[in-house]
């Protein structure tokens, strides 16, 4: 299951989430956002655990809380939604 981890410290390592979500289960993934352009973090990660009882459990236990200072956002990621258009500007 895809765990979204929102609120994050922009130093935080992947390390430290992972032992974080450890807690809970099996960790598969970790995938810090970084920004295209600066290569600076985004404040935000996706947690991959192998199964959806793992998955709640760190969801029910670590949303809401302290993580190096910061109180974290943890739910179930949604489905990524195709962007439409370019930014372009209008398409007369």
């Amino acid at each position: 299951m895809r765990i979204y981890v929102g609120n994050l410290l922009y130093e935080t390592s992947e390390s430290q989430l992972r032992e974080a979500f450890e807690q809970y289960g099996e960790v598969e993934e970790v995938s810090m956002i970084q920004d295209r352009e600066t290569g600076r973090p985004k404040g935000f990660a996706f947690v991959e655990m192998p199964t959806a009882g793992e998955a709640q459990a760190a969801i029910d236990n670590l949303n809401g809380k302290d993580l190096i200072g910061r109180s974290l956002t943890v739910n179930e990621a949604r489905p990524r939604q195709e962007r439409t258009g370019g930014g372009s500007g209008p398409s007369w």
